[in-house]
């Protein structure tokens, strides 16, 4: 059945999200006539070289809708549990909202909170699913629409879409990828849950891996890995925080690069040959040949253009300066 039936018609939704990822599932609802009574999203945040306060994307796209937005630091207190039930809502669609839901506010809508997770649970709970897959170097992963309980993303799942993830895949192109199933997903899924027709499935704890969140300090390329290993490095990391390397006591951003076949005696690190198809540095099993990077203050360029002005082979590329 589609969005339009008479359950879901009547459904006082409130969304819960805050960045990019949680937009195509808002526009979605909002385009199929179910647009939130409010929408909930994370407080301005400092932002840019004059820490201005900005709103999120979630704010953004709710606000030119003309919807209502809370913005509370937390959802612990009697008075924001109070506000969100004044609100009363039968069901609490949460995408990427970054705070933690109690169970009493879980417990607030009859059909309770559903959870847009960028995973096929219960593969890589947590907060950096998207990264984890690719570093992992997984041939798939997914989103899933879960009903949220009190542990982190342990709720059971209502159904999954699964994506493929190629050589090509970074996490900017996968985020989006699956911001845009998590939608479908969502208006699918929506009519059964509403009619209560919909039974999620329990998780495999047994299963279930985690998803750290990232730290700058993890873009460091280390040159004793093996080029396959780098090269999901450099794909997880795109488009943040990007993966680095130390060169004459700067720091080179790497933005794309490709695995290559090949061996050589040279320390891991070192330059082998700088040309016109790129820059290729020995790691400890292979080649990884850099595309595109970017020098301290200025855009990335392809790495041809830095190997034309700069004498780079034989010099080395450091794990950290």
């Amino acid at each position: 059945m589609g969005v339009t039936d008479t359950e879901v018609a009547s459904l006082r939704i409130v969304y819960a999200g805050t960045p990019d990822f949680a937009v195509p599932a808002l526009q979605a609802l909002i385009a199929a006539g179910h647009a939130p009574v409010a929408v909930y999203t994370q407080p301005d945040r400092p932002s840019g070289r004059g820490r201005k306060l900005r709103p999120g994307p979630v704010k953004v796209v709710a606000e030119a809708a003309g919807l209502p937005v809370v913005q509370p630091e937390s959802l612990k207190s009697p008075e924001a549990r109070a506000e969100l039930a004044g609100w009363r809502p039968d069901v609490l669609i949460v995408a990427a909202y970054g705070l933690i839901l109690p169970r009493a506010v879980l417990e607030l809508p009859p059909l309770g909170g559903l959870n847009i997770h960028a995973s096929l649970l219960p593969r890589w709970r947590g907060a950096a699913p998207i990264h984890r897959a690719i570093l992992a170097g997984d041939h798939e992963t997914g989103v899933c629409l879960m009903q949220m309980a009190p542990g982190l993303d342990t709720g059971p799942v209502h159904a999954c879409r699964r994506v493929a993830i190629t050589a090509q895949t970074t996490t900017g192109t996968l985020h989006d990828e699956l911001a845009r199933e998590g939608a479908e997903l969502l208006l699918e899924r929506l009519p059964a849950i509403a009619r209560g027709a919909s039974v999620p499935q329990p998780q495999d704890d047994a299963q279930a891996t985690y998803a750290h969140k990232l730290d700058k300090q993890e873009a460091w390329l280390d040159w004793s890995r093996s080029a396959a290993a780098l090269d999901r490095q450099v794909r997880a990391f795109n488009p943040w925080p990007v993966a680095q390397a130390g060169w004459q006591d700067q720091v080179v951003r790497v933005h794309a690069a490709v695995p290559l076949a090949g061996s050589s005696t040279a320390t891991p690190g070192t330059i082998l040959a700088a040309g016109p198809e790129g820059v290729d540095v020995v790691t400890g099993d292979g080649l990884l040949r850099l595309l595109t990077v970017q020098l301290p203050g200025r855009r990335p360029v392809a790495a041809a253009d830095w190997a034309r002005n700069a004498d780079l082979v034989g010099q080395i590329l450091t794990g950290a300066v």
